[in-house]
């Protein structure tokens, strides 16, 4: 098999099997550990935050069908509001998620970018939201702003950054 050809079948590969040979490949050869892990803090670095908002903006604005979520329930009665909170909630706490990973991993720059993605990402649903969802949660973007920027502040960032992201929190909107 030529080279082209191992490529090719390598990139067949599952993420659990992809996941195997990486582990099997650390563990035989020490001296790749440290390859691997300055490629995966690039790659784990490389965040967009207009990329983030469109994301978290299209997810959002997918929104639609409240009433899976509210109505009588064995625990009592959901109103339809309280129903699009959690929605809203169950959408945006992966991003905020990974924001925190990215502080974990000693990853400042990555955390920002999540921090200013998300943010841009609930000011620019607040204003041009398409779905009639958006009527259930009318204050939920300003009030999740106010929480990922909150989070985003346990990082301990520079005040240069809080400056920026406080900026965008504020009124610099999409």
């Amino acid at each position: 098999m030529n080279r082209s050809e191992m490529k090719k079948c390598i990139k067949s590969f599952t993420a659990d099997e992809a996941a195997r040979v990486l582990n099997d490949l650390l563990d035989n050869n020490p001296d790749l550990i440290k390859k691997a892990y300055d490629t995966a803090m690039k790659i784990a670095g490389d965040v967009n935050a207009d990329v983030i908002m469109d994301e978290v903006f299209n997810t959002l604005n997918a929104l639609d069908d409240i009433s899976s979520y509210c109505g009588s329930t064995r625990y009592g009665y959901v109103e339809p509001s309280e129903a699009a909170w959690k929605m809203f909630g169950e959408v945006v706490n992966p991003f905020i998620d990974e924001m925190k990973k990215a502080q974990e991993r000693a990853l400042p720059a990555a955390a920002k970018a999540h921090c200013i993605g998300i943010i841009k990402g609930l000011w620019k649903f607040e204003e041009d939201a398409t779905t009639d969802f958006a009527g259930w949660a009318e204050d939920a973007p300003s009030e999740y702003v106010d929480a990922v920027v909150k989070e985003w502040k346990k990082g301990k960032p520079g005040k240069k950054d809080i400056v920026e992201v406080m900026s965008i929190a504020k009124g610099d909107r999409p």
